[in-house]
């Protein structure tokens, strides 16, 4: 539990304790409404971090807090929660009026991020100013090095560190919900700190201790001579060569702005280094950090708003020229909307993406880490004017400077995909996603014409000084010192790729033959895959001679009729005519066929008009009817040749069928029957009566039942 430094019997607290297992939410937050108001700030020091851990729950995840990740709009409490927490509340004015007195509030260094614990453990600078010139040093000794936060940054902390502390949810339920008060108030936080029209509002109360002070080497007293020596990026100084961000009171407008994007990128996003993540890639390494669907959506909203926030910025200031900027007053909120993305966002969200990518169980749950990915790379549905002149150049060097979230990734999704199952419709849906955004009119070509910059070899980068790029490594603010805008695309491209991958990086072509003989493979084993599929289908097809299709169906070709002819080939041939004059078959006896079918046809001649009437019947007698008198459907389809309407419905007539009796092994059956009834005492005509009794019980019994044993 985060504590202030000075620990003092507090009355107030005390009884705010006892309160808080006795009154419900309601009452304790119009407690709390008075005692802001009117209480002074030297007794609201007392209760702040207690009050702060009650509301988002301790660092540890012990304490729940409110529960703000499962708390709903449907719920009793969400409008208190959402009016007590609110930009404009009254928990931000106590953070405010504390804000305007030098208190301090201690963080343990062990709850920051991996990449941030580390760098301090060994006496080295963060890459975030945010934690410079903050570190206390107990007795204890190192292990137990804890941060001095001011009230908004403490504040700050808890609430963006509550997204990711360890809670243990009730029986179904779970935080990954788009409408729980926790998803709402970040919305609220970035819109009222960062927003795109307007101005910050100003703190309440005066405020001179709010300024983002420069890293001062006095003030750890571990050595940093080690810092320096390891080998030199393309855009990495050493932090202490960095001017002072005092200089530029102007910066000052936005500290509270500055602080909570840094605040939320740290603890959401810096949670892998380029160092650890190349150690992830061994399969014995342990996940320092695994994000949750919640925690990936709410980066999403952070990326969203920051686009947003970014394209906002003003026409003239977006088409000023870099001596412009060293001259002409600019706002600093306009300043910041044209470095927020690239300075703060860049990096550390490219090495969570490439994490969730390559981590992420492979199920439809992705679809929030890409839904993430591709808002990052499409700014431009972000921007309320839709007729920008400087939309395509905009769309141009943001493709540059970003060429490795396209390309990287890209690649990275491909060899996912491949071990997804696509047969899953949402796993298919995302593919498609994917396509569809890479199939944006010029998007293809601007990628590939980054790829030709940074692939182009320019020695001038060599003899370049590095003029003014900064990276988040080099500290102090980011408004501090007015930077030129880089004219030298390749110069632009290659420091991209290098800060994000090092200058040892193999880079691998999106457009290059590797990739493309990939897909070519790929391609190919899915139609290995279809045959394999579908030869069992097509077995019979196979065998069918070679002909095309045509309007009235197949045409036989040369090489077919040659087929044909020589044996090796042969349609399938199924009579499609009337079933009485169908020719006689091998296992038939010719006489009787021709002598039953004069029978049947004298019989349906005589009583068709009378069939016709008992098969349209819809009572039982019409369906015992239909079965004798009318020709069995089948299950098998066949391709029919072209026939008119008229003969259709002629041999569907209801009609007397004679011709099974025709067939040897119906002959030998009756013949079998006979001789068993002579061995039994019966005569022919005791036989005969016992055949048709037994033809017609069976006619009886498939018309009762004959409907449920097809359905079953």
């Amino acid at each position: 539990m985060a504590a202030p430094t000075l620990q003092q019997p507090s009355y107030l607290l005390a009884n705010l304790k006892a309160d808080a297992t006795t009154k419900t939410l309601l009452q304790r937050c119009q407690d709390l409404v008075k005692i802001i108001d009117e209480y002074p700030a030297k007794e609201l020091h007392l209760i702040f971090p207690w009050l702060v851990e009650s509301v988002f729950g301790s660092l540890d995840g012990i304490i729940a807090g409110w529960n703000l990740r499962l708390l709903h709009s449907r719920s009793n409490e969400y409008n208190i929660v959402m009016e007590f927490l609110n930009p404009s509340g009254p928990m931000m004015n106590l953070v405010y009026k504390l804000q305007a007195e030098e208190y301090k509030y201690e963080i343990p260094v062990n709850y920051l991020p991996g990449p941030v614990k580390a760098c301090i453990q060994q006496g080295v600078l963060p890459d975030c100013p945010l934690f410079h010139n903050k570190l206390q040093f107990p007795p204890a000794g190192l292990l137990t090095l804890n941060l001095a936060l001011n009230p908004f940054e403490f504040f700050m902390f808890n609430f963006a560190y509550c997204l990711i502390t360890p809670k243990c949810f009730p029986p179904g339920q779970h935080g990954s919900s788009t409408d729980s008060a926790y998803f709402v108030l970040v919305d609220n936080y970035l819109k009222y700190f960062l927003p795109s029209e307007g101005s910050v509002p100003p703190s309440p109360f005066s405020d001179s201790r709010g300024s983002v002070t420069a890293p001062s080497p006095r003030y750890l007293h571990v050595s940093f001579a080690g810092y320096g020596v390891h080998s030199p990026s393309l855009l990495k100084h050493h932090i202490f060569h960095q001017p002072s961000v005092n200089a530029d009171p102007a910066a000052q407008e936005i500290w509270r702005s500055e602080t909570l994007l840094q605040m939320f990128v740290e603890i959401w996003l810096h949670h892998y280094s380029l160092e650890m993540y190349q150690k992830l890639q061994s399969p014995q390494v342990k996940e320092p950090f695994s994000p949750t669907e919640e925690h990936v959506l709410v980066v999403r909203l952070l990326v969203k708003h920051l686009h947003a926030f970014s394209n906002s910025l003003k026409p003239e200031q977006l088409s000023s020229s870099p001596s412009a900027h060293s001259h002409t007053h600019t706002s600093p909120l306009e300043e910041f909307k044209r470095v927020v993305v690239q300075r703060f966002v860049q990096q550390k969200l490219y090495l969570f993406l490439q994490h969730c990518f390559g981590h992420w169980p492979l199920d439809a749950s992705f679809r929030a880490v890409l839904e993430t990915w591709l808002s990052y790379i499409q700014p431009w549905r972000y921007t309320g004017e839709k007729t920008n002149p400087q939309q395509e150049q905009n769309r141009t060097s943001f493709v540059q400077e970003n060429l490795l979230m396209y390309t990287k990734l890209f690649q990275v999704f491909l060899n996912r995909t491949m071990r997804t199952d696509l047969v899953n419709a949402k796993n298919a849906l995302m593919v498609f996603r994917v396509a569809k955004v890479f199939a944006q009119p010029n998007l293809a070509d601007m990628i590939q014409k980054g790829e030709q910059l940074f692939l182009e070899p320019e020695h001038v980068l060599h003899h370049r000084q590095p003029r003014g790029y900064l990276t988040p490594s080099q500290g102090g603010s980011y408004l501090s010192s007015r930077q030129r805008v880089m004219t030298d695309m390749v110069f632009r491209v290659k420091s991209h790729v290098y800060a994000l991958e090092g200058q040892d990086c193999q880079y691998k072509q999106m457009f290059g033959t590797e990739l493309r003989a990939a897909v070519s493979r790929e391609r190919q084993l899915s139609q290995l895959i279809s045959n394999l599929g579908s030869s069992q289908d097509d077995g019979n097809s196979k065998q069918l001679p070679d002909c095309i299709q045509g309007d009235n169906g197949l045409i036989l070709t040369d090489l077919g009729r040659r087929q044909i002819i020589s044996g090796l080939r042969r349609f399938e041939i199924h009579y499609q005519g009337d079933p009485e004059l169908q020719p006689i078959r091998s296992y038939e006896n010719a006489l009787l066929v021709r002598l039953f079918y004069k029978i049947s046809s004298l019989v349906n001649n005589r009583f068709g008009g009378h069939m016709n009437a008992l098969c349209s019947r819809p009572d039982f007698l019409g369906r015992l009817g239909r079965h004798y008198l009318s020709e069995q459907e089948t299950t098998t389809k066949l391709k029919q040749s072209p026939m008119t309407q008229r003969t259709l419905e002629r041999n569907r007539q209801p009609r007397l069928s004679l011709r099974p009796l025709a067939s040897y092994r119906t002959i030998l059956l009756l013949l079998l029957f006979y001789v068993f009834g002579a061995l039994l005492s019966f005569g022919p005509v005791s036989s005969t009566l016992l055949i048709l009794t037994g033809g017609f019980l069976y006619g009886l019994m498939m018309t009762l039942f004959g409907d449920k044993l097809k359905t079953h």
